[in-house]
């Protein structure tokens, strides 16, 4: 007799929606800390805007609203105010006149907003968890004698 598959466990719909929003998430702020010096440079150097626009590229846009709608409303406030200020920063980083000195500055101020909303968000929906489903934990309880006793 051959031995029995395990089953896969089953995960709701608003789980593995809030799991893909936190690893979007984490991967944009993972980006901006370690690219967001580099940024400046290579706009000073190149007048291309590409260096700067990249690192905050999400997959929010291509969420469905019946997507957000299984996540609570506590959830989605948090969700939307981070993303409105990643929406914020795109808007100053594709469209600013300014000379590279005060995009650092600006960039610097947006950063440590992002930074803030990043926290709350985190606070609210979690991080990613490292294998993708969500930790029970549970208490052992035993009913009755137990054989050893016997």
């Amino acid at each position: 007799m051959a031995p029995r598959r395990k089953q896969p466990r089953v995960i709701g719909h608003a789980v593995r929606v809030r799991h893909l929003i936190a690893v979007d998430a984490q991967n944009v702020m993972t980006r901006l800390a370690t690219r967001h010096e580099e940024m400046v440079k290579l706009f000073s150097r190149h007048r291309d805007r590409r260096a700067m626009l990249e690192p905050i590229t999400t997959w929010f846009s291509s969420i469905a609203f019946a997507d957000l709608a299984q996540l609570p409303p506590v959830e989605q406030r948090a969700i939307n105010a981070f993303y409105e200020s990643i929406g914020e920063l795109k808007w100053y980083l594709e469209f600013t006149e300014d000379m590279p000195g005060q995009v650092q500055l600006t960039l610097g101020q947006h950063l440590r907003r992002l930074e803030s909303h990043y926290s709350r968000f985190v606070l609210s929906i979690g991080v990613p968890e490292a294998g993708g489903a969500p930790v029970v934990e549970a208490q052992v309880i035993r009913k009755g004698p137990s054989r050893r006793s016997r």
